[in-house]
């Protein structure tokens, strides 16, 4: 990965959730495959392909797009996973681990009885100790 800066890695971590979600999607996606059917006398006719009407070719360009998107959320989740054993104390993880479910600061502060600006210097702690040693 490029270099990793606390704001990346910052927006790694909120956006870690529809991340894992968007590639379940897309790979369930690609499985499903894009297929056409048809029948009767235009079965036997020939068929355009690889012109820009084609619409099974402006398919599988789309997937491939898709499939390269895929792979950049995964090395992103992937550099998030790499660093989550730097986080040290329970208020940090928790506050991580209910971040990368998905969960608003909002929600957590209210669910840990702590405010918005406090659940604000945890995350900014969080992802310091993260980029620890990481300049080294």
């Amino acid at each position: 990965m490029k270099l990793l800066t606390q704001d990346k890695l910052d927006a790694m971590i909120t956006d870690y959730h529809w991340m894992v979600n968007a590639i379940k999607e897309m790979r369930a996606e690609m499985v499903v495959g894009a297929k056409t059917a048809q029948y009767g006398i235009e079965a036997t006719l020939p068929k355009a392909a690889g012109g820009v009407g084609d619409p099974i070719m402006q398919e599988a360009i789309r997937r491939s797009k898709n499939i390269k998107r895929v792979a950049e959320y995964e090395k992103k989740l992937l550099e998030v996973q790499r660093l989550l054993d730097r986080v040290s104390g329970d208020r940090e993880v928790q506050v991580l681990n209910w971040m990368l479910d998905g969960k608003s600061q909002r929600w957590i502060g209210q669910h840990m009885a702590l405010s918005a600006t406090s659940i604000k210097r945890i995350k900014d702690n969080i992802v310091k100790q993260m980029m620890r040693d990481l300049c080294s």
